[in-house]
């Protein structure tokens, strides 16, 4: 099969154990990232087989219609980029391995690295010195005997909230009732109500997956409720965030500092405000870019296309596709 791999951009998939398993099919690799229907078209226009790297590229009907040739896209995760209509009805398979109940242990590590960075000014401080400045910035803060808030007590939410009793912190939770009860049932105080919960955190940790009902679930008035010391974290998805409001809260000194590692568009424009604020650290989405993780998905998404190659596609998120004949 001809096999296209999409915004592989450390260059990695190569290297991978995984690859193997495609060893004998053509393959092609694009590093860069492009969002540009034609550019697109042009690159996939003999692909039969199209692997994503999570959501880095939106596959919609307008590009779909251009590919003659792709009979299958191979994903892991949740995909609210992909136009699974469109899919169907240009008779494309879909395939996508979802979440087994395993939590992303690479994004809470990284999420707590990202926690001690900002309290401790690490990035900055970093770069001060490689400027030949010394100890540049304001005195940072520790994080045990202070309070850490974690919005949705999931599977990576209950891993950075164990973090967080690790360092000594006092662990606070909120989200739907199902998520206060789970982390009430681990011995995890659930706040009094929302405003308490953004109130009395030092450092807020955002766990909510983007759905519909979660876009800008946290908004202005619940930023500015925080302490001028406090951070706010964000490792999930930018839009759970009302657009926006995050670079006006920390213009406004409430909170006073933010770590976010995803942003609305990715890679976000060089304008972008958070970008220029020195409260403010930002990472390109490194969150599950772990090489075990990213081991994890392409041998998925390899996987998921072997089996379809040979006439038993698995993880098909559009069966109507297969009912055709």
């Amino acid at each position: 099969m001809k096999i296209t791999i999409l915004d592989d951009y450390q260059n990695a998939v190569r290297g991978m154990a995984a690859f193997a398993k495609i060893a004998g099919h053509h393959v092609a690799i694009w590093n860069d990232h492009t969002k540009d229907v034609d550019t697109l078209a042009d690159r996939l226009k003999d692909t039969q087989a199209l692997v994503l790297i999570r959501e880095r590229t939106p596959i919609t009907a307008p590009l779909l219609d251009r590919l003659e040739h792709l009979k299958i896209i191979s994903h892991v995760g949740p995909y609210p980029h992909v136009d699974v209509d469109a899919c169907t009805r240009r008779g494309v398979v879909f395939c996508s391995r979802m979440g087994a109940g395993a939590p992303s242990y690479a994004t809470a590590e990284f999420t707590w690295g990202l926690v001690i960075a900002a309290m401790r000014y690490i990035p900055q401080e970093a770069a001060a010195l490689k400027a030949g400045k010394w100890q540049a910035y304001p005195l940072g803060v520790g994080l045990r005997g202070k309070t850490l808030g974690v919005y949705a007590y999931g599977l990576i939410g209950a891993v950075v909230a164990g973090y967080g009793k690790a360092f000594g912190m006092k662990v606070i939770v909120w989200g739907r009732e199902a998520s206060k009860t789970r982390a009430a049932a681990d011995g995890f105080e659930v706040a009094s109500s929302r405003e308490a919960f953004f109130a009395q955190s030092d450092v807020v940790s955002l766990h909510i997956p983007l759905i519909a009902e979660t876009r800008a679930i946290v908004g202005a008035a619940d930023l500015a409720r925080m302490k001028p010391t406090s951070l706010l974290v964000n490792t999930s998805r930018a839009g759970i965030i009302a657009p926006g409001a995050l670079a006006a809260a920390l213009g406004a000194g409430r909170p006073g500092m933010a770590a976010v590692d995803v942003f609305e568009e990715e890679p976000p424009p060089a304008d972008y405000p958070l970008l220029a604020m020195d409260n403010v650290v930002c990472t390109p989405h490194l969150g599950y870019v772990e090489r075990n993780q990213l081991e994890y998905i392409m041998g998925q998404c390899f996987d998921q296309i072997l089996e379809y190659a040979a006439g038993k596609p698995v993880h098909v998120i559009n069966p109507a596709v297969l009912q055709r004949g």
